[in-house]
């Protein structure tokens, strides 16, 4: 199958994936595994492999090509995916989490609650996940607000506004971070760290306005509180945890496999050689790195205590971590079917026409995936499995002209973007936050949704700018 039947079956199968999940609520896992398998048969993949003809190449079976694709991201992506969700629950466990909310605090100021409360969302979610992360500073979100007697709804569009950005553009979070991965940037990720964060400020500007504007249009019951509980509800909150860590403590979980991934960085670029060296180059690597943030996470666990629940805690991560990995290894077999199916081919013999869609196409798919089936990391994984590597010749990336490791970042961000574009009903996020934050339904709307929408168009604004310089 060629031209355009090739690129209606393609779009049919987007298509009924989606309804899958989304109306049908299927699993995820199996809808993606299921549409793979069906597209395969129905654009012609041989069912077992074919051996090489004097005539013909070599060309992989259905059963192979659903291991190859889903054996190759997990051996890419799927350690540093649950180490960075283990790091995550550490942080949430021992009150670090809090601890970095009151540095932001100190660092920022009372007298602007709404910047306060979306910078330590926006750090707290780097490792913790965003509905985790709403719940975990949602007191504190109240606590500034009856101290400041700032609006309710705008310190509840800011904070979930901070959470998203990081959720969705910065690793270790596992939806950048098999994005990265699936586009060929596993060994890189400290670029795209450092691209999600300079996309993030676009978006975080936007939301702040919005949330200032928003916030004085609509109001909750939580503005008619008494704020005489202030104090008490705080140190009600730092109670529960018992002596919060100090901020190296907290801190060095997070910063520690940053600065070994951006030290193994420099002197990749600066071409050095010698065994120093190489000891460099191995603590680098993202999953050396961030075992070594687990470590300073153990070392945090210890000095709160609670080691002896470090066995229950990996369990629980393990939990969570897991569909998200074989969705992630799912939307990997998918992208190596439609590698194999012609579509590539065909896009990339059409490439003049596509050129002016570029860096817009992973965002308007994963933009697609995520307002019809409500999961951001679903959008993210598999808009990232169908996209593929950007040095493999047969991805989409070099068919849309992405085939550099600074356009594979941007691509990784364009994804982002597409995955939070936008949050409604179906999303478990937008009921976290209209529900801790005293909304209804329609008021939800109006601000998580609204706000996801301002966020995603303001950093597709920024990726598409750098796209043209970089």
């Amino acid at each position: 199958m060629t031209g355009i039947p090739l690129i209606i079956t393609f779009v049919i199968a987007i298509v009924v994936m989606i309804l899958a999940i989304s109306k049908f609520k299927v699993h995820p896992f199996l809808a993606i595994m299921g549409i793979a398998l069906l597209l395969a048969i129905v654009v012609g993949i041989p069912l077992v492999d074919v051996a090489a003809t004097e005539t013909t190449p070599a060309r992989q079976g259905i059963a192979s090509m659903i291991g190859a694709g889903f054996s190759g991201t997990f051996a890419s992506i799927g350690i540093v995916i649950i180490l960075g969700a283990l790091v995550g629950t550490l942080l949430e466990r021992t009150g670090a989490a809090i601890k970095l909310a009151d540095m932001v605090v100190n660092l920022v100021g009372k007298k602007n609650p709404e910047l306060a409360i979306m910078i330590m969302g926006w750090i707290v979610s780097i490792p913790v996940f965003c509905d985790s992360g709403f719940v975990i500073l949602d007191p504190i979100r109240k606590a500034l607000r009856r101290r400041t007697q700032a609006s309710s709804v705008a310190m509840s569009v800011a904070l979930s506004a901070g959470l998203y950005a990081s959720h969705v553009l910065i690793p270790p979070t596992p939806g950048p971070i098999a994005a990265a991965g699936s586009l060929g940037l596993a060994d890189n990720l400290l670029l795209v760290i450092g691209m999600g964060a300079l996309i993030s400020i676009p978006a975080l500007f936007a939301a702040y306005l919005y949330a200032k504007y928003i916030g004085k249009r609509i109001q909750t019951p939580e503005d008619d509180e008494d704020s005489s509980l202030v104090s008490k509800t705080y140190e009600q909150l730092v109670a529960e945890y018992g002596k919060l860590p100090n901020g190296f403590n907290a801190l060095a979980p997070i910063v520690m496999p940053i600065l070994l991934m951006a030290l193994s960085s420099v002197v990749v670029a600066l071409k050095m050689s010698g065994d120093f060296i190489t000891i460099i180059k191995f603590l680098g690597n993202p999953v050396i790195a961030l075992t070594v943030g687990l470590l300073f996470g153990v070392v945090l666990l210890f000095a709160s205590g609670k080691i002896g629940e470090f066995n229950e805690m990996t369990n629980d991560t393990l939990k969570v971590v897991g569909p998200i990995l074989f969705v992630t290894a799912a939307g990997g077999v998918l992208g190596r079917v439609i590698a194999s199916a012609g579509f590539v081919d065909y896009i990339r013999a059409n490439a003049s026409s596509l050129a002016t869609i570029g860096i817009f196409f992973p965002f308007i798919i994963s933009a697609i995936l995520k307002t019809a089936q409500g999961s951001s990391t679903v959008a993210i994984t598999t808009t990232a499995g169908i996209l593929g590597s950007f040095a493999a010749a047969d991805s989409l990336m070099v068919a849309l002209g992405l085939n550099t490791p600074m356009l594979a970042a941007l691509a990784v961000m364009a994804i982002g973007a597409g995955s939070m574009t936008v949050s409604h009903a179906n999303d478990s996020y937008f009921w976290v936050v209209t529900n801790f934050g005293k909304m209804k339904p329609e008021q939800g709307y109006m601000t998580q949704t609204a706000v996801t929408l301002v966020m995603g168009i303001a950093a597709m604004i920024a990726i598409f700018v750098l796209s043209l310089v970089l």
